[in-house]
């Protein structure tokens, strides 16, 4: 059957603001390089306080939607599926949303919308401070099910999987696309949040999952294995499983089949998107029917180009690329 869409997102619709800092900073803010940290809405205002003299960028963020805005730039036809604030930044994002080509599934709360000040040190790495807002009253009734049944995968980021009332709407949506012969792609996120939730993760990876992405850090939490080690028993879950491991490429694994895929050597300014930017990559490759190797290439072409700026997104991908591989 013919699906109108590609991808269907589900995600925390959060509004990113970017700031360039030192490590100093992080430790007077009690943050561990590299991790996402869940703050309240008090300590997210002391936070912005505090940061207000140092450059910021804004863009709308979210694993997710970061991901569909990729496959859109592509060429895909996305929609995503997330809940802001009744606010400035909530209609903004939306703004945003539709005019990055993504069909808008977002809904309003009755809090402020979602946000994450993401500190980017100096080599590169970035740690997040997040206040979900709006972002945590997502529920089944916010999903379009006609929209997942017409799309050829849906993608679930991780984050969406560990509040019970987040979870229950996201397997809800699970449940819906593998009654109708939608794909189901599961983004692990963040190391700690899969330590947190392991057990519940590989329940969850091994009834719905097709399609598995983690970077080298959320696949040891997941398996207790390093790189091709632990891409082996994440193969044994779901149908595809994907370990980036960074610099140093990336390993697909489907059924007994393993495929390496290089990295594209840049100079990497910010780490921010470039897993998304890699599910971005391959998620579209996969829904044109793309061979795994093809898929993989794109991942890791433009996952190059997003480390090479600041911030998660790419304002254009150049597509020329696409013909040559």
């Amino acid at each position: 059957m013919q699906k109108q869409y590609d991808v269907y997102g589900i995600g925390s619709a959060l509004m990113d603001f970017l700031i360039e800092a030192d490590e100093e900073l992080l430790k007077q803010f009690n943050l561990i390089k590299g991790n996402m940290h869940l703050i309240d809405e008090q300590q997210s205002v002391e936070f912005m306080k505090k940061v207000k003299e140092y450059n910021m960028k804004i863009a709308p963020g979210g694993s997710s939607a970061n991901t569909l805005a990729g496959i859109s730039q592509l060429g895909g036809k996305v929609v995503f599926c997330g809940k802001v604030g009744d606010d400035e930044n909530g209609y903004l994002y939306e703004k945003k949303t539709v005019e990055s080509n993504i069909k808008s599934n977002i809904s309003k709360g009755n809090v402020i919308t979602g946000h994450t000040i993401t500190f980017i040190t100096p080599d590169s790495e970035r740690t997040f401070a997040t206040h979900l807002g709006a972002a945590m009253q997502l529920t089944k009734e916010d999903l379009f099910e006609e929209d997942i049944k017409d799309s050829k995968i849906l993608h679930v980021e991780g984050y969406q999987l560990e509040d019970p009332n987040l979870r229950a709407t996201t397997l809800h949506a699970m449940s819906i696309a593998k009654a109708n012969n939608t794909k189901i792609s599961i983004d692990l996120a963040d190391p700690a949040l899969v330590s947190r939730n392991k057990d519940d993760l590989k329940s969850i990876v091994t009834e719905y999952a097709d399609i598995v992405f983690a970077n080298e850090e959320e696949a040891k939490a997941f398996t207790g294995k390093d790189g091709e080690a632990a891409l082996i028993i994440i193969a044994k879950m779901a149908e595809i499983a994907i370990v980036k491991l960074g610099a140093k490429g990336s390993w697909i694994q489907k059924g007994p089949e393993k495929t390496f895929i290089a990295a594209h050597k840049v100079n990497a300014v910010d780490t921010t998107g470039a897993g998304d930017m890699f599910a971005a990559g391959f998620l579209y490759g996969y829904s044109k029917d793309m061979d795994l190797e093809q898929c993989g290439k794109i991942g890791s072409y433009i996952a190059s180009l997003v480390v090479s700026q600041i911030g998660a997104r790419l304002d254009t991908i150049p597509t020329d690329f696409l013909k040559n591989l």
